[in-house]
């Protein structure tokens, strides 16, 4: 059985920054394409960075990029968002995702898998990120 755990959120004034992490379990991490989205109230799920399984392949969205940082360590089969210079409109529950094993040692362009979540067939439970003006 697949699990997968985030945990780091919180509240934090604009400016400020903040550390998400997320475990899986029950699939292979080191073979998987990993991946955060955010979903703001009243606002669709969205994706928000994407990480290949050894890292050379890095999707960001135009509303993080320069901002936060992605990164995965394999042998703790562990995956990291890093937020920077946090603005209220990153408020949100932050998700970390896995998709189907069809993805397993992907190499191309995460452009376009990020940006469906569809794809995504594990979940985490979400953790929140509020930043206050």
């Amino acid at each position: 059985q697949v699990q997968v755990v985030e945990s780091g959120g919180g509240l934090v004034q604009a400016g400020g920054s903040l550390r998400l992490s997320c475990t899986a379990s029950g699939l292979s991490f080191d073979a998987s394409v990993m991946g955060w989205f955010r979903q703001a109230p009243g606002k669709e799920r969205e994706g928000v960075s994407c990480i290949n399984y050894n890292s050379e392949r890095i999707y960001y969205a135009d509303s993080v990029k320069d901002r936060f940082t992605i990164s995965r360590d394999n042998a703790k089969n562990t995956l990291y968002l890093q937020l920077n210079r946090l603005k209220p409109e990153d408020t949100a529950m932050y998700y970390c995702a896995a998709p189907n094993t069809g993805f397993y040692y992907y190499g191309g362009r995460l452009t376009y898998l990020c940006s469906d979540r569809s794809k995504f067939a594990y979940w985490g439970q979400g953790t929140q990120v509020t930043v206050s003006s």
